[in-house]
């Protein structure tokens, strides 16, 4: 049976209609470019992840790295991947021309590595930390950083990875123990362990350039005194050769349940007296400056989560499709022909629950990158830091939400195939194995439903919050053009009612009961996100409605625009009106599960 990468039609409709990249090239930055050349880019894409990226993806999964002793072992097709994917430009696509990039906008860049999650999400793991960590250095390095450092990145000689993670310390980053200290000519040693780290030894590249958070010798305790080195696996001699190994040591290899060819290691720093590093920037502000790359990745997560949840439905709406069983409840004749399973009820329900969550997460993912590209290139200084709010509010849900359908569309794909989606003859268990870290790693629901609640939404007074509002009230003004979207209208008009009341509710008791109030956080997130959800559904509508209005629309984009609408209906009918019972058990403070003592489990 055939499986495509992504369905190339959304890809377009959230890209030039519902996002209107093209309209990118009226920006000094892009203006040499066109829209033959963001496709151009994207087929490129598609086309070294076909070729590279899915050719090893059930390999990668059936053999995962291991370490001799020596050094880490892996498939070939591994570093052939990384070799096409560098050598096409794309771990400097998004730089300007005059660093040797190709001066494309982020959400190209994003869509491209769509192409490549699709294709494999493990192997892609390392562009992805990769590009993280040279925009790390990019931004906050000094130029002997960034002359030693990005042009091996860039061409990809060296790869990058973050080292936030210490055993027994999980995402309790102000409790870390890794501990720098001052040596010769301003550089740093550093010890200490780091657990979780993805991508922290391989054998694809000459080196490896470690962005590490750690403690100077005497610092501050908490997040206030951590601070950000370079720590490479080799260190690089003047003339940009590698010079002597650095004291970083691969503890060992963790045997994960998916993303098997990933690796996830555990690094020990400065058995032998310590790793030489390079302190970034200014001494403790090292949290300060890694929350960019940890940012970046949380989209990145997302969008994994988002293709693999697509790749789920992809596969079972073909499989549904092309699989006769059984008859309608109502052909009682057992000599008539078995129908195809998308003819039962329950198969349709699942297949459209799968469409709204995996096409929703794509286009929530590719709707962040657009306010990510808007705050840096945007036309107004207002439309930038507009663009800025409305990313750092939502950043917690962009994670999460495709972290947990994604997930959800995975098991229904599995539950479409019945036995078959069971056995690893068919894809679809490898996409739920390879998603079900996507909740975990860059932060579980439980730390970015207090981040949201707790932090996010009462930044610059609320202006964020606030700015989510008018964009969603103007969303629903807009729809009121359109008679197939007047049902969906009350419904997020009451549930943004609903989230005003519940945050107002909560925050009002949260500096008198602060545990309390954060204790069902994880809740809020997913009311949130539903509502998030819903109003990019009907912005989704909102467009394919208009495309809909056009004279002469062919048969195949009518079909796709009523799909849309019908995915729309869907999430505000049946997954939105979920919010009930979960404002009611915020607005009540409900706290069966707060106050459950350990000693009663």
């Amino acid at each position: 049976m055939s499986n495509t990468l992504l369905n190339s039609r959304d890809l377009d409709f959230l890209l030039y209609e519902l996002l209107d990249t093209e309209a990118l090239l009226n920006r000094p930055r892009y203006q040499d470019h066109s829209r033959e050349v963001f496709n151009a880019t994207l087929d490129t894409a598609h086309t070294i992840s076909k070729k590279y990226f899915a050719n090893h993806n059930t390999k990668g999964d059936a053999n995962e790295p291991q370490f001799d002793g020596t050094a880490v072992q892996m498939i070939p097709e591994t570093k052939e991947a990384w070799n096409a994917l560098a050598e096409a430009g794309f771990l400097a696509a998004h730089y300007d021309a005059d660093e040797d990039g190709l001066q494309l906008p982020e959400i190209i860049l994003r869509a491209a590595m769509a192409y490549f999650n699709a294709g494999n999400i493990a192997s892609s793991a390392y562009p992805f930390l990769s590009i993280g960590a040279a925009n790390l250095i990019h931004s906050f390095g000094s130029k002997e950083h960034k002359a030693t450092f990005l042009p091996p990145m860039r061409e990809g000689r060296f790869a990058g990875t973050m080292a936030l993670t210490e055993p027994n310390q999980g995402s309790a980053l102000a409790d870390i123990t890794t501990t720098a200290y001052p040596a010769d000519e301003g550089t740093y040693l550093i010890k200490g362990q780091k657990m979780f780290i993805s991508g922290g030894d391989q054998n694809i590249t000459e080196n490896i350039v470690h962005m590490v958070l750690a403690r100077i010798d005497g610092a501050p305790a908490g997040t206030k005194g951590i601070s950000l080195f370079i720590c490479p696996k080799f260190l690089v001699n003047s003339d940009g050769s590698l010079g002597e190994r650095n004291d970083v040591a691969l503890a060992g290899l963790l045997h994960k349940m998916g993303y098997r060819n990933t690796t996830s290691t555990v690094l020990t720093f400065g058995e032998n007296g310590g790793a030489k590093a390079y302190l970034v920037g200014e001494a403790h502000k090292g949290l300060q400056y890694m929350f960019q790359m940890m940012n970046e990745a949380r989209i990145g997560v997302g969008l994994g989560a988002a293709v693999l949840g697509y790749q789920g439905y992809l596969y079972s709406l073909n499989y549904a499709r092309e699989r006769p069983q059984g008859r309608l409840p109502s052909i009682k004749d057992p000599t008539s022909a078995q129908v195809p399973i998308i003819e039962h009820a329950d198969v349709r329900r699942m297949l459209l629950a799968q469409k709204s969550y995996a096409e929703g997460a794509l286009a929530l993912c590719l709707y962040a990158t657009s306010l990510y590209e808007d705050s840096r290139t945007a036309d107004t200084e207002q439309e930038r830091q507009q663009a800025f709010l409305l990313l750092d509010l939502i950043t917690p849900i962009v994670k999460s939400w495709p972290s947990k359908y994604g997930l959800k569309a995975n098991e229904l794909a599995i539950q479409v195939l019945g036995g078959a989606g069971y056995i690893r003859e068919y894809p679809v268990e490898q996409y739920y194995r390879d998603n079900r870290l996507n909740p975990i790693h860059e932060g579980t629901e439980a730390i970015h439903g207090i981040d949201i609640l707790g932090r996010k939404i009462l930044l610059n007074n609320g202006a964020g919050f606030s700015l989510f509002i008018e964009t969603v009230s103007n969303t629903l003004s807009e729809a009121r053009e359109f008679e197939e979207l007047l049902p969906l209208i009350q419904p997020i008009t009451d549930a943004l009612q609903t989230l005003t009341t519940v945050t107002n509710t909560l925050l009002g008791n949260m500096a008198e009961h602060t545990d309390l109030s954060l204790a069902n956080a994880t809740v809020y997130l997913d009311l949130f996100g539903r509502i998030l959800m819903s109003w990019l559904w009907l912005k989704q509508g909102v467009t394919a409605a208009r495309g809909l209005s056009k004279k002469d629309v062919h048969d195949a984009d009518a079909h796709f625009y009523q799909g849309k609408l019908h995915a729309a209906r869907y999430y505000v009918q049946w997954e939105l009106a979920e919010i009930g019972p979960q404002a009611d058990l915020l607005c009540r403070f409900d706290n069966i599960p707060f106050t459950m003592k350990n000693e009663w489990f």
